[in-house]
């Protein structure tokens, strides 16, 4: 409710036809319940039209493959449950739509909501950082450009597409992505490069932004290392669909950083290497083609 409510706080365009679509994703908490509270009161609250659907199989792509048979002209923009919008994030995609009528591939900028209360060192850079990071940050800069598959590839948050696209090259792929409670991601990558390889042109647009939630109680190294685990397994799945054996740079790989991590003392140091040898484990699972 918190993402819906950013979506009517921020700043609406002019001569745009708005519409909320949720879906509710083998939902038994008061999600439903919230979402028909909602529809009782818009017409008089004065708030955008919502509708929802609930899609009973769990799994992420099933609920975004059946926003897209729900959905069927104009742009979807992705919104993640655990996002808010910033207050022009409207207005900006009216304004990009425009200046490039013919394209049907637009993402913008996810950043950390910060509250103060993040343990310090998910702010170390450098070196030892941690990565895959533990709260989605996907920035490119503050210029405008047309993106290929040399560089980093937006996350599924802050997509905008024309429903067009759709239909050339499809939705998205159930056997990726978040499933309850599991941490398999790249649902949102396999999109991505799917029209890349198509041709089909990417705008990064930096004033399209959304904030990341931070929950500071999944900021606890056993989660980090699963998530490590598994969103390094899913996008290597994705870039390597015809599965074998890992290369064998890949063991060497996890033999230096547990080896490394095993010799150090400093738990930054420490941390960082725990990181690393779940992220060969991740890689080398997905060669191995292991979706579960």
């Amino acid at each position: 409710m918190q993402a819906i409510q950013s979506l009517n706080s921020a700043l609406r365009p002019e001569n745009c036809e708005l519409a909320i679509m949720v879906i509710a994703n083998a939902c038994r908490d008061e999600s439903t319940a919230q979402l028909q509270r909602y529809r009782a009161l818009q017409q008089k609250a004065g708030t955008i039209a919502l509708q929802y659907r609930e899609e009973p199989r769990p799994g992420k792509s099933h609920a975004l493959n059946l926003a897209l048979k729900k959905v069927t002209d104009g742009y979807i923009c992705f919104v993640d449950d655990d996002h808010r919008v910033d207050s022009h994030y409207l207005t900006a995609i009216a304004e990009v739509i425009r200046e490039h009528p013919d394209c049907p591939f637009f993402c913008g900028r996810i950043i950390p909501d910060w509250t103060g209360e993040e343990p310090p060192w998910v702010h170390i850079s450098g070196q030892y950082r941690i990565y895959p990071l533990p709260v989605p940050h996907f920035e490119l800069g503050t210029e405008a450009m047309v993106l290929d598959e040399s560089h980093s590839i937006p996350g599924g948050g802050n997509l905008i597409v024309n429903t067009t696209l759709f239909k050339q090259i499809g939705g998205f792929n159930t056997e990726l992505g978040p499933k309850g409670h599991n941490l398999l991601g790249s649902e949102d990558s396999d999109f991505v490069l799917r029209a890349l390889s198509a041709k089909q042109e990417l705008r990064y647009a930096p004033s399209i932004t959304q904030y990341h939630w931070v929950d500071v109680e999944r900021l606890q190294l056993r989660y980090l290392l699963q998530k490590s685990f598994q969103r390094t397994r899913s996008i290597t799945l994705t870039r390597h669909p015809k599965h074998g054996q890992p290369p064998r740079y890949l063991w060497r790989k996890l033999f230096e950083y547990s080896t490394q991590g095993l010799l150090c003392f400093s738990q930054t140091k420490v941390r960082f290497y725990m990181m690393r040898v779940a992220s060969t484990l991740g890689e080398i699972a997905g060669h191995w083609g292991h979706t579960r």
